[in-house]
């Protein structure tokens, strides 16, 4: 998360990291090692319990960042990702996380952040 945010919206952070990283011990002349073994754009989620109380909301909100990343096209660039919850829905409106309502403005949110991240 030290690499900074590329996109956000009102609930969600993207960050972004280079797959390469800079060899530590400075010896030998192999060039930076790779961080994962396969280039390819990598997605991970952060949701911290305290914007989403219920396992359920959390559990419902990592299946649409994994689902949309996938579908994403154009793709993600070849990069570490992560996505960070940064401000939790409003219980209020939106009362159980399987609804329709929920989904749908978690979706479209993600979708807005996906797409800022791509460009």
């Amino acid at each position: 998360m030290a690499a900074g945010i590329v996109a956000r919206t009102a609930h969600f952070a993207l960050h972004r990291m280079s797959l390469e990283a800079p060899s530590s011990t400075g010896l030998g002349s192999e060039g930076p090692q790779a961080l994962f073994p396969v280039r390819d754009a990598w997605i991970g989620v952060v949701i911290p319990k305290r914007w989403a109380k219920r396992a359920v909301t959390r559990n419902a909100i990592k299946r649409q960042v994994y689902i949309l990343s996938e579908a994403m096209e154009p793709p993600l660039p070849c990069a570490a990702h992560v996505v960070r919850l940064r401000s939790g829905f409003e219980r209020a409106q939106f009362p159980s996380a399987t609804s329709d309502a929920f989904k749908r403005a978690v979706r479209a949110e993600l979708q807005q952040l996906l797409t800022r991240a791509a460009s």
